[in-house]
């Protein structure tokens, strides 16, 4: 059974701590593999299209990605020790985190990004991502070096407009 973990907020430590790479041996422990079932539970209760271990206070390197829409490529996804073998383009978009509620900013992102992980069983992974879905993947390795969106994005504001409101609610438990 899933548990819904605490999303910690801007001012807690471990937001702003480097993550530590998880040990490949640690992946099939039982205790491992519930606790990425508290970060799909978590993320989805928020709701959220990502969240990163260092939000419910682990500081590990793995997140999870789920865009909810019809392309089984995004999601749901477990990345453990992520890394970009390929960034290109910009494309800016408004962006909103759960761990800095009610707060939204303009952020200039990579539009292009390949990624290198493992999965949730450690079987080696490659995702080739454009648009929302390599947005995402960024805001999740940023949470992964102890980066929040704050510290990026320009025009930062209190979500005001409906739009900027879901933003902020919805869109980005990253």
């Amino acid at each position: 059974m899933a548990y819904l973990r605490e999303i910690i907020t801007e001012g807690h430590p471990t937001l702003r701590k480097v993550a530590k790479r998880v040990n490949v041996g640690e992946i099939a422990d039982p205790i491992f593999q519930q606790f990425l079932d508290d970060m799909f539970e978590t993320m989805y209760a928020a709701p959220g299209i990502g969240l990163a271990a260092p939000q419910v206070n682990v500081s590990k390197r793995v997140f999870t990605v789920d865009l909810q829409d019809d392309e089984p490529e995004h999601g749901p996804l477990v990345l453990i020790n992520p890394k970009f073998t390929l960034t290109e383009g910009e494309v800016e978009a408004t962006e909103g985190c759960l761990s800095v509620p009610g707060m939204v900013g303009e952020m200039t992102r990579f539009e292009h990004v390949v990624c290198h992980a493992l999965d949730r069983n450690g079987k080696k992974i490659e995702l080739d991502a454009m648009g929302w879905f390599a947005r995402c993947l960024q805001h999740e390795m940023d949470h992964l070096d102890g980066v929040l969106f704050i510290d990026k994005a320009q025009n930062l504001r209190p979500a005001a407009t409906d739009e900027e409101r879901a933003e902020a609610e919805a869109a980005l438990a990253r």
